[in-house]
């Protein structure tokens, strides 16, 4: 989840075509060094979709992501995809021209990795969202805001985050904690299969029984590591009533809160799911909420022990309403359409803003210590503009084998997450190297963390030397090529 829309929601919620294969992969190599400027007349004349260049006219409004802190970096083309083929063209004109290209579908990399100098391959324009037979085929491209909207449509969901803006494909490539999780599990766990454009060229079909290695590695081993996904089809659930809520207590309470939730909310029924924000936005404030997969009188039967141990909230806010509501409530769009929850640019009528800011996180293996509470209160109470947030996993998550999927972090309690405003990182760097002592050096790879130097085991722990058999074996030349690649 997206502490940035949780917050906008507790604000605004009382409102309310296939590829021909290339050779085979294992003769697949690098080319000799481009002894010519790169044609890139000629790709744009082989693609179906839209090449912007430096010199046309959107390009400004092409290079952009989410955070505006990476502005000043400026490809040399944006190829804005149409289809499969379209990626796998793209995909030999870098090969042939040795340049760097990174792949981007809702270009909310924390680091910036959504984009590059070389040519950013944008699959935001294969945002299809269908439904057959308790399964849903996703466009790569799709914003979760529409996968939520389209899949309502029929009644069904995937487990999933908060951001409305989020393409589909880094989420579930990453691993996919979301407001639901608890009860469905990560986005990536109900993954059946996934089509990939891999470095030769090829469109691969992934699931248990076809390129099962590859389909493994595509669940949590992070994107753009392996190829170009475009398309992805999930298990659904059914949807039914929800009751979201969210409860504040004054900052005196902030300890106790995090001693009172980190014993609740990981063990509560599969139903409930919960985040804690300890917020310095505006004024230090306490601020527990979430989804609850049923009432409001048996979310109330489930609140009464937490807010026993931690005292009576200044504010209280539930109410029972629709799956697809809910989402948008989650999402900072209660009162918007679903048009409206979108960038300017992303549809006619986007009224959401970007956002600069810069982020680390923590996977928590056990319960903080009185010292380990003691020092991120301490560590929130610091000046500045910040928040640190925590997810409750435990429940369905908990559930797989840290092996099952390249995700590894089954066995964490919760999720953390240090989220400063701004493009300033003393701030994260002091509080999560005082965190570290307490927690460990786990960490989530979608809030991928270019400060890291052990990434590969904070990510991945023992599935990282699996995940690199899996590069070898479909990216040997290193096309993907990443600061913190596979």
């Amino acid at each position: 989840m997206d502490r940035r829309d949780f917050l906008r929601a507790a604000t605004l919620a009382p409102m309310l075509g296939l590829v021909s294969a290339p050779p085979a992969l294992a003769s697949f190599a690098p080319p000799a060094l481009a002894s010519a400027a790169p044609d890139w007349a000629g790709l744009r004349r082989r693609l179906t979709g839209t090449l912007v260049r430096p010199a046309d006219a959107g390009y400004d409004a092409a290079r952009r992501l989410f955070n505006p802190a990476f502005d000043g970096i400026r490809p040399g083309g944006v190829a804005y995809c149409a289809s499969p083929a379209d990626v796998s063209a793209c995909l030999s004109f870098v090969r042939s021209n040795r340049l760097p290209v990174t792949a981007r579908s809702g270009g909310h990399s924390y680091a910036g990795w959504s984009t590059g100098t070389g040519l950013v391959i944008d699959v935001s324009r294969m945002k299809s969202v269908g439904y057959k037979g308790g399964r849903a085929t996703v466009g790569a491209g799709a914003k979760l805001v529409d996968v939520y909207d389209k899949l309502g449509r029929h009644g069904v969901s995937i487990p999933a985050g908060s951001c409305p803006t989020v393409g589909v494909s880094g989420l579930a490539l990453g691993g996919g904690i979301g407001v639901v999780s608890r009860k469905y599990g990560l986005t990536c766990d109900t993954l059946e299969s996934i089509q990939i454009v891999t470095a030769d060229g090829r469109l691969l079909t992934c699931d248990a029984n076809q390129h099962p290695d590859l389909y493994w590695a595509c669940r949590g081993g992070g994107g753009g590591n392996f190829g170009v996904a475009v398309s992805f089809t999930f298990r659904t659930h059914q949807t039914r009533g929800i009751t979201v809520f969210f409860l504040h207590w004054p900052w005196r309470k902030a300890g106790a809160a995090v001693k009172a939730w980190q014993s609740w909310a990981p063990t509560a029924p599969d139903e409930l799911w919960s985040t804690l924000h300890l917020s310095n936005d505006n004024g230090l404030d306490v601020q527990i909420g979430g989804t609850y997969l049923g009432g409001k009188a048996g979310l109330d039967r489930l609140l009464a022990p937490l807010v026993a141990a931690i005292g009576t909230p200044s504010s209280r806010y539930a109410t029972a309403t629709s799956y697809q509501h809910a989402m948008m409530v989650m999402a900072g769009c209660s009162s918007l359409s679903v048009a409206q929850c979108h960038l300017p640019g992303q549809t006619a009528a986007g009224r959401l803003s970007r956002d600069t800011f810069a982020a680390k996180s923590h996977l928590a293996y056990q319960k903080l210590s009185a010292d380990g509470i003691k020092a991120l209160v301490a560590g929130v109470a610091r000046a500045g503009r910040h928040t640190v947030q925590l997810d409750a996993l435990g429940g369905a998550v908990a559930r797989v084998r840290p092996d099952a999927t390249a995700f590894p972090h089954r066995a964490a309690l919760f999720g953390v997450q240090y989220y400063s405003k701004g493009t300033g990182r003393t701030w994260l760097r002091g509080i999560h190297a005082d965190m570290r002592k307490h927690l460990g050096d786990h960490a989530y790879v979608n809030y991928i963390d270019p400060d890291l130097t052990d990434w590969r085991s904070a990510y991945y722990g023992a599935n990282a030397p699996r995940l690199a058999a899996v590069k070898a074996a479909y990216d040997p030349g290193r096309i993907f090529h990443l600061p913190q690649g596979v």
